[in-house]
This record gives C-alpha cells, structure tokens and sequence, in this order.
C-alpha cells in the first residue's frame, strides 16, 4: 500500500500546479501522467486543473457546481488558461475559464471551455434530508483492479491507471472476461494511488474515473466525453471513496453517464452527468 502523503503534496496537487501569468491567464502543464487511450488527456483531471485555477480567480475556495464542454482532445504539454470572473456574491461567485495549447502549425486550438460557481464548503449547514442511499457492493478487498487480471487477461495499461487506487465490483466487470452483463453498470472504490485523502479536486476525477459504462453493455472502444457536469455537496471525510456509474439510454451514438460519489461517512459527497459520444462502427 502507498504511503499516504499530505494534501499539496501529491501528484494531484503537483500535476494541476497552475503559474498566473497576467490577471485572469494561468500557464499549465498537462502531465502524461494522466492520459488515457490514444494519449488524450483524461476529462476529470482536466477538469480538475481548470478548477484549480478558478478556484485561484475567484473569492470563494470550492467548486460548487462545474460545467465542462469538451471540444478538442488535450495532449501533454505545456497549456495556457484564461479565467474571467463573471458575478461575485456573498455566498456564490461565478466564473469561466477556458484551457487552449497550440497545434503543430502553431495556431492556437482551445481545447476546453468551464462555467462553474465556488462557494464554501465549510460554511454549508449540516441540515441533511434525502432519500439517496449509498451504493451496496462487497468490500474493497473483495472487489478487483487492474493488478488483479488473470495472466491470461493482460491488464488494459495506460498512465492514468498508475495515478489511481481502484477496486471494482465484480458484478460490473463481466466485460473484463468477455461475457458483458448488459447492464449499464459501473461500481469501484476509488483513491488516488500516492494515499492523499480525497478534497473537491479529487472529487473531480473522480466522477470521471471508471471505466465506461458501455463496456457492461458490450462496446469497449474509447469514449469521449462531449460534456461533464460535476456537483461538489460535502468536502469529503479522509479515506476512500464509493463511487457509481449508470447509463439507461444508449441511442444515436450518444449516452448520458450518471455518477454518484460517496464518503466514508456515508454522506454523498459528488454528483455529475456528462454526455459521451461511442463508436459504433
């Protein structure tokens, strides 16, 4: 097991490190440590580095709610963002950012485009009513990661697996063996790989962390997602995380991916739909 390191002071934190150039404009370094299928960078650290600059920009310190539109695959690489505060209350700010990198030719292709609204955890009352309950799946040692593929069965390797802790229910890795359940269905434990304990940037990888949930319904190609939006409820308890992946509507070449995100103190911690784009042919 990883030797638990502090907050600031994991991959996470370094690989999302932001420098303000100018009022608004922040350089960035998108890591290969974090790229999944054909080098792309992975959405939810993407969306986790934006947040971190906004959450620079604006007055108040925690995404509230985060929306990400997805137009053109990132690559590692140097990165410019450019935030601009849109509306500051006394409870809420509001801000967009925009992360852009440059092509071969030289020309300017922006990549991402976030509107999102901060806030303060730690100011939100504790007055808690819902009818939402945690997902039930075996305990963390029962389920599997990649590390637990049969010899036969190489685990599928990308660097984004080396920068996460993920455990997944059997019952939702039918796909793995070759026998898919149908079932748009995806569970998993999930913790960074260094041990650093979960905040609201963490959280934003986690959303979009697991496998997707049409490889339960058969189709295991890349899925891109077209646009991700995460809710940040609670700054989560220490430990790892349970986290649930369901789709009901595959049609068209699109699905709609729903996430919960649960803490160790059972308390519902994230939220987020995105619309992902498969290929069916």
């Amino acid at each position: 097991m990883a030797e638990r390191v502090s907050k600031g002071d994991g991959e996470l934190d370094r690989d999302t490190a932001v420098t303000l150039r100018g009022p608004g404009v922040y350089d960035a370094t998108l890591s290969a440590g974090w790229s999944v299928g054909n080098a792309a960078v992975h959405g939810g650290y993407l969306l986790a580095l934006l947040g971190r600059a906004l959450g620079d920009q604006l007055p108040h310190p925690d995404p509230f709610t985060i929306t990400a539109h997805y137009l053109t695959a990132s690559r590692p690489g140097p990165a410019v963002i450019r935030t601009e505060t849109v509306r500051t209350g006394r409870t809420l700010s509001t801000g967009t950012a925009a992360l852009v990198q440059h092509d071969a030719e030289g020309n300017e292709v922006e990549r991402v485009r976030v509107l999102a609204s901060y806030g303060d955890l730690d100011a939100l009352p504790d007055d808690v009513r819902t009818a939402a309950k945690p997902p039930e799946f075996p305990p963390v040692e029962q389920c599997l990661g990649p590390e637990d593929a049969p010899d036969d069965r190489p685990a599928p390797g990308s660097p984004l697996h080396e920068r996460l802790r993920m455990k997944l229910d059997p019952a939702t890795l039918g796909w793995a063996l070759g026998a898919p359940s149908g079932r748009g269905e995806m569970r998993a434990w999930f913790g960074l790989a260094d041990g650093r304990d979960p905040d609201p940037l963490a959280l934003l990888v986690a959303v979009d962390a697991l496998p997707p949930t049409t490889f339960e319904l058969g189709f295991t190609g890349w899925v891109p997602t077209v646009e991700l939006t995460a809710h940040i409820r609670a700054r989560p308890a220490p430990g790892p995380l349970r986290v649930s992946v369901t789709t009901r509507n595959l049609a068209g070449g699109f699905l709609e991916e729903d996430a919960e995100v649960w803490d160790t103190a059972d308390r519902l911690v994230a939220q987020s739909r995105q619309l992902a784009r498969v290929g069916l042919i």
